[in-house]
């Protein structure tokens, strides 16, 4: 999916902007998402693709909503921004930034997939 600049900024909130196109991370504890223990899935806020089953979700207390899994439209890079490197996580179909994963979550993964709630737009399951 590609969308310009311009676009981006008419489709999205300037916070949504913030996290998913300049890789902006939303306070902790802040994110609408953190609690939310309903059956769904989350969604790509800026382009609607399917990214975590609500299934995968678990209480981290990291500060923002975590998975030990996502769908295959999770992408994942390395992030070297802050001085040390950490794992970028991404949705593959628009590019929008998500959060980072880390390798201290629990089985069957071992994944924390760590999310910005302003990234995501939860269905529930009807």
């Amino acid at each position: 999916m590609e969308k310009s600049d311009a676009q981006w900024r008419i489709d999205l909130t300037p916070e949504q902007y913030h996290i998913l196109r300049k890789k902006g991370t939303e306070p902790a504890g802040s994110g609408k998402y953190l609690m939310t223990k309903e059956d769904g899935m989350y969604h790509c806020m800026a382009c609607d693709a399917e990214l975590f089953p609500s299934d995968t979700k678990y209480d981290s207390g990291c500060g923002w909503p975590s998975f030990y899994d996502g769908k295959e439209t999770v992408g994942a890079r390395e992030d070297d921004s802050l001085g040390t490197i950490r794992t970028e996580i991404y949705c593959k179909n628009c590019g929008g930034h998500l959060g980072h994963v880390f390798d201290d979550g629990p089985n069957p993964t071992g994944k924390r997939f760590c999310v910005n709630s302003l990234s995501l737009n939860f269905k529930k399951k009807a």
